[in-house]
């Protein structure tokens, strides 16, 4: 119980430093970029931790899983970034118009997002949660 505990005040503490890092020159996206990353060290802490210590083996296949998720993510975020636009149109437009535009922004990346992982092979049935014994 103690381990994981120190590594949560790790990645505090390195989160914090981020977000002193990142908020002068980032301003609110450097908080947003801090946490991300804090996030992503805890979660790399956490996996190396329970590997080393044999708690943890990933199943065969896990590599080809998580290039494929990489793949819909860039393909995803590849489609965010072109359908958003330029920022200045964000700051001229009216309220109403922002709102259409995100939902239309949001739902264009999730429908790529969940087609590329159709395309990629993934079907509903590989996330259903399967017995330990398997």
């Amino acid at each position: 119980m103690v381990r994981p505990v120190k590594i949560a005040i790790v990645t505090l503490l390195a989160t914090q430093l981020m977000n002193a890092a990142f908020i002068v020159p980032l301003r609110h996206a450097g908080l947003a970029l801090a946490i991300g990353l804090g996030a992503c060290l805890n979660a790399l802490i956490l996996y190396r931790t329970l590997r080393k210590h044999a708690v943890f083996a990933p199943r065969p296949g896990w590599q080809a899983f998580g290039l494929k998720l990489a793949v819909a993510v860039a393909v995803m975020a590849a489609v965010l970034w072109f359908a958003a636009g330029p920022g200045s149109w964000w700051m001229a437009a009216g309220w109403q118009a922002r709102l259409l535009r995100l939902l239309g922004v949001v739902a264009a990346g999730a429908s790529v997002y969940f087609a590329s992982l159709w395309l990629l092979g993934f079907r509903l049935r590989d996330f259903q949660r399967r017995g330990v014994a398997e």
